[in-house]
């Protein structure tokens, strides 16, 4: 039997990359982390810059970080560093709209129940449960290259993580309290927060991981010429 191409090795991997959103307790080995951080490290960036920096938050660090940011996010309103789209209109909205409503069908929410989407959306300040959290910064300086250079290290460092049997979630929301983010973790003025990515051995069980986004065909997104 043929082995498989690289291509078809990638494909395996996207295809069975997901936004885990229940973890398990166990922690990642040090090794594979190690391993992980390596592979993404690989990322292009405009002029090699480089522009992410990472704050890898486990253990006590974690629980810690876990309990003040439920706190502010209860009782102070969003400062993020970077600002968020001013809106979400045709076919954005209705993936957004999507998504979500995927997402509260698997778990049970109703469309009228919001004590369970707020109890669902403060998971993401709990870090879904994760052992661990990357918090992803990029030099103020830089400007939007270095947030777009961020993106792709964050896509990396998801595809990388897969390929190691590592779960992993991507969460915008951390960046929406990066007053706090920054304070807790000592990240510096002149950086702006990008982006977490949770990680660790997704909960096969729960039900928000049975749940899946769709992707756009093709022909939706590229226009040929030529």
């Amino acid at each position: 039997m043929a082995s498989p191409t690289p291509d078809q090795v990638l494909a395996e991997i996207l295809d069975a990359r997901y936004s885990c959103r229940a973890f398990g307790p166990e922690p990642v080995p040090e090794p594979v982390i190690d391993r992980m951080l390596a592979l993404a490290q690989r990322t292009a960036s405009w002029c090699n810059s480089q522009a992410w920096q990472v704050h890898l938050v486990s253990g006590e660090a974690l629980a810690q970080l876990t309990k003040s940011l439920g706190e502010h996010v209860m009782s102070q309103p969003q400062a993020p560093d970077i600002p968020g789209p001013t809106s979400y209109d045709g076919v954005y909205l209705e993936r957004r709209r999507g998504a979500g409503y995927g997402l509260y069908e698997a778990l049970g929410i109703a469309r009228d129940d919001h004590d369970g989407r707020v109890t669902q959306m403060l998971e993401n300040f709990r870090f879904f449960g994760a052992p661990h959290t990357a918090v992803i910064s990029t030099p103020k300086a830089l400007g939007t290259y270095g947030a777009v250079d961020c993106g792709a290290y964050v896509s990396t460092l998801l595809t990388a993580a897969k390929s190691l049997g590592v779960d992993t979630i991507a969460q915008a929301s951390i960046a929406m309290y990066a007053d706090h983010v920054r304070e807790f973790l000592g990240v510096a003025e002149d950086r702006d927060i990008v982006c977490a990515v949770s990680f660790g051995y997704g909960d096969p069980d729960h039900p928000a991981n049975a749940f899946r986004t769709d992707r756009a065909d093709l022909a939706t997104v590229v226009e040929r010429l030529g």
